[in-house]
């Protein structure tokens, strides 16, 4: 059966440097109906796993460790039985949400993981945070006109509709995203669908026409 997305949003707060937020977070399994990948299950761990439905878990996958995206990572993962893979250089961000656990292992940049018959391509864009990732899937998305799939990249919080994720914050760089987008990003194929990790999803060739417009907006 062929690979599909599923999607949930979840409903939680955000807190970093002395504020919490309320925030709306997406979710993503990647998959079939008999095994799938999770990307952030974030707030509600049961929800996801309701989502799940049942199929085999291969890998908790975090595009980054803030804690809105991380703190329902360790009752999910007894929930499924499923490995925990976060970005080395997050490894602080997620030490303040669970100072005595580790995560299970690591995603760095240019490795892949297969589900479901589709390649995801982990591709490190730092900025929001140092370890921040995204996750691209050339073999997903909708059909073009020739009937290929357009691909999908799973974005976290590194670009939204509209521009690059919030820095300002503690261990975030707003040149570093901007670099991180212009170079690991908006080269993908512009019908690329970006899914991102809060909000509407939104394409390569509609974000990109607009990278001098941030730049001159960030500074």
């Amino acid at each position: 059966m062929a690979a599909r997305i599923d999607h949930l949003e979840t409903s939680g707060t955000f807190s970093l440097d002395g504020e919490t937020h309320q925030v709306e977070n997406n979710v993503w399994i990647v998959g079939d109906a008999e095994e799938c990948v999770v990307i952030d299950p974030a707030h509600d761990a049961q929800a996801v796993w309701k989502a799940v439905g049942g199929r085999q878990v291969l890998a908790i996958l975090l595009t980054h460790g803030h804690d809105d995206h991380i703190r329902q990572a360790q009752q999910f993962r007894q929930l499924v039985d499923a490995p925990v893979l976060l970005h080395p250089e997050d490894r602080m961000l997620w030490d303040a949400v669970f100072p005595d656990t580790a995560p299970d292992g690591a995603v760095q940049d240019g490795d892949t993981f297969r589900v479901a018959g589709i390649q995801l391509e982990i591709r490190h864009t730092p900025g929001h945070s140092p370890g921040s990732v995204c996750f691209y899937a050339p073999a997903l998305g909708e059909q073009d006109e020739d009937g290929r799939p357009t691909g999908v990249v799973f974005s976290g919080d590194t670009l939204f509709q509209g521009g690059p994720g919030a820095t300002g914050r503690s261990y975030s760089s707003f040149d570093t995203i901007i670099e991180s987008i212009r170079e690991r990003l908006l080269g993908l194929p512009e019908d690329t669908v970006v899914h991102t990790g809060h909000g509407p999803s939104t394409r390569i060739g509609d974000e990109s026409p607009h990278l001098q417009e941030w730049i001159a907006r960030g500074h």
